[in-house]
């Protein structure tokens, strides 16, 4: 499927029924699986064999998806997860512990860095964020002997800042760690990070991918570029035996293409069980199918409306990658060339009030937690999803009290800039 274009692969790839069987992915609505005898079903348990035995680990629906997912970002091995945040969470765990120490980008999405900030904080992770945009020495200052990964977003989340993927890269990999990158607001149809040096890619796919507001799920792709093997005291659990698993060492039995995934699955599904339902992995399916059809119209509606918003007297100031003159144009120019993605920030000139008031006002664009949805939304961050920020924090993430995340749906331009006139008009 490598030779075939990221359209074809949107539309038919992780699954190809053989003669006879059906045409769409099976929704497997079971949770276990018949076996003839126990020593069938131990090989399962011992990861001697493959196959499933119990769907809070795996399931074949959504193991249909995500070979469609890993293919799309061109990586070895994937997983679907009940939710993005599950996804941030296995992608770092899965290599962290008490102890360790993670760098990571601070303009993240809120729920991300109150995640990090906060949860994995008590559970004795280390975070130290730095600016995306920070120097090279800032960025190397910032890694420590106990540093395990770098993470951070492809297009931030409301920030907008883009990531300059391969400067990260460089410096996750000159200190023997991976890079993790959410490309959730990109999707593979923009970009693809591993090709930029990423080794863990990882989705909210309530978002784009879905598309519908039908389903909420999370994936983790590995690249399996990443050499573990290369940092055993580093990565231990990779890198020696599994007494939880009869001394599995999972470098070992699975090689690089599989072990990290493998490990997650085995270890962090089978603890947490943060499994996506069956029925959510088949319209992710659906979805998927039209993400390279969507992703244009989101695309040109984003722009359309930074430039209108641009030149509005009550705008104070937009933010939009695709925009010429934006700060983060060039980094898109370089990483994002076909599109960022559809969602606009920008403050609306009188600070909080008078966004708050901007958005009561909308009538086509409904005020939403959700956000990269075909129906266009919008959101106030400050006031919602990074409200437990302090405001020195909320400006380390990019976040300013007048900021309106306006996520683009695919509906006509025109109406939605029409919809923007109106409500500022009433400001």
């Amino acid at each position: 499927m490598e030779h075939r274009k990221i359209d074809t692969k949107c539309v038919q790839g992780g699954y190809t029924p053989k003669n006879g069987e059906p045409r769409q992915i099976p929704i497997v609505q079971s949770t276990t699986f018949k076996y003839d005898t126990s020593e069938d079903m131990g090989k399962l348990f011992d990861l001697e064999a493959s196959g499933y035995f119990y769907t809070r680990l795996q399931n074949p629906t959504n193991d249909y998806v995500a070979a469609k997912i890993c293919e799309l970002e061109g990586g070895t091995a994937a997983m679907l997860t009940s939710s993005g945040q599950a996804a941030s969470f296995f992608s770092v765990f899965n290599i962290a512990s008490a102890g360790d120490h993670i760098v990571s980008s601070s303009t993240i999405y809120g729920g991300t860095y109150n995640l990090f900030a906060v949860t994995m904080k008590r559970m004795g992770i280390e975070f130290t964020f730095v600016k995306p945009d920070c120097s090279d020495e800032e960025l190397n200052a910032a890694f420590k002997p106990n540093t395990k990964a770098v993470f951070g977003e492809t297009i931030a989340n409301p920030a907008l800042a883009v990531l300059d993927i391969e400067r990260f890269a460089k410096a996750a990999h000159a200190h023997g760690v991976p890079l993790i990158i959410d490309n959730t607001f990109a999707t593979p149809v923009n970009c693809r990070p591993i090709e930029w040096g990423a080794d863990i890619v990882i989705h909210s796919t309530t978002k784009y991918m879905d598309g519908h507001g039908a389903g909420v799920g999370g994936c983790i792709v590995d690249s399996g570029k990443f050499d573990w093997t290369k940092y055993p005291d580093k990565f231990p659990g990779l890198c020696t035996p599994d007494e939880s698993y009869h001394g599995i060492t999972y470098t070992e039995r699975f090689g690089l293409a599989g072990a990290f995934i493998t490990k997650a699955t085995a270890q962090l599904m089978r603890d947490f069980g943060s499994i996506q339902s069956p029925q959510n992995a088949f319209l992710l399916n659906l979805g998927l199918e039209s993400l390279h059809l969507r992703m244009k119209k989101h695309c040109e509606n984003g722009l359309a409306v930074a430039k209108f918003v641009q030149n509005h007297p009550k705008i104070a100031w937009v933010t939009y990658p695709s925009l010429e003159g934006d700060k983060w144009y060039d980094l898109a120019q370089k990483y994002l060339p076909g599109g960022s993605c559809g969602v606009v920030s920008f403050g609306v000139k009188g600070g909080r009030a008078a966004a708050e008031k901007f958005m009561k006002s909308l009538r086509l664009a409904a005020i939403e937690t959700h956000v990269a949805d075909a129906r266009t939304c919008c959101l106030h961050p400050a006031s919602a999803t990074h409200r437990q920020m302090n405001d020195s924090e909320l400006a380390a993430a990019g976040i300013s009290p007048d900021l309106v995340r306006f996520s683009c749906g695919i509906e006509s331009s025109d109406d939605l800039i029409a919809d923007i006139s109106q409500a500022l008009d009433k400001v």
